[in-house]
C-alpha cells in the first residue's frame, strides 16, 4: 500500500540521486571531457573526448534531461507539501499586500530563470583555423540573431554551420 509518505520518500530518494548525477555529468564535462581550446593545451592537438561513447554535447543534452526530470519531481514534490508551504508562508508573512507583493516577486525571478535562454540572442563569431577562438586576435561578431523560437533554433544553426 503506497502512502503519502512512502510516495514522498520515494520521490525524495529519487530527486537526491538524479541531483547527484547531475552534479556528476557537470564535472564530467567541466573537467574530463574539457572543450576545445583546453584541449590544445593538455593534448597538443585537436583532438575529440568521449567517455561511453558519448562526447560533451551528449553528456549535455543528459544533463538537461535529468534537470528537466528534477524539476518535475519537484513540482510532485512541492504538490505533496502544498498545504505545509502555505501554512509556513502564511506564518512567517504578514498578512495584506507584504504577501502578495513577495509571491509576484518570487513568481516573476523564477519565470525568468526558467525562460532566460528562449530570449537572449547569440554572438556569432568566425572561428580561426587551428587553435580555437581563443587564441589570436579579437573575435569577429558577424551577425547578432533576433530571439526565435526554440523550434527553429535547430533549423537556424544548421543554416550557419553550411
Amino acid at each position: 500500500m503506497w502512502t503519502k509518505a512512502k510516495v514522498n520518500f520515494v520521490i525524495d530518494a529519487l530527486m537526491f540521486v538524479i541531483m547527484c548525477a547531475i552534479a556528476g555529468i557537470g564535472f564530467l564535462i567541466k573537467y574530463v571531457l574539457i572543450p576545445g581550446e583546453q584541449r590544445w593545451e593538455v593534448y597538443g592537438r585537436n583532438v575529440d573526448l568521449f567517455w561511453l561513447g558519448l562526447d560533451r554535447h551528449e553528456w549535455g543534452s543528459i544533463h538537461l534531461y535529468l534537470a528537466l526530470t528534477l524539476l518535475t519531481l519537484l513540482v510532485i514534490h512541492i504538490i505533496l507539501h502544498w498545504q505545509m508551504i502555505l501554512s509556513l508562508f502564511r506564518s512567517l508573512i504578514g498578512k495584506g499586500s507584504t504577501r502578495a507583493v513577495i509571491t509576484l516577486a518570487f513568481v516573476v525571478i523564477c519565470l525568468i530563470f526558467i525562460s532566460f535562454s528562449l530570449l537572449v540572442t547569440p554572438d556569432v563569431e568566425e572561428l580561426r583555423r587551428g587553435r580555437g577562438r581563443r587564441y589570436g586576435q579579437a573575435p569577429v561578431i558577424l551577425e547578432q540573431h533576433q530571439p526565435v523560437h526554440l523550434a527553429s533554433r535547430q533549423f537556424e544553426v544548421n543554416r550557419a554551420l553550411r
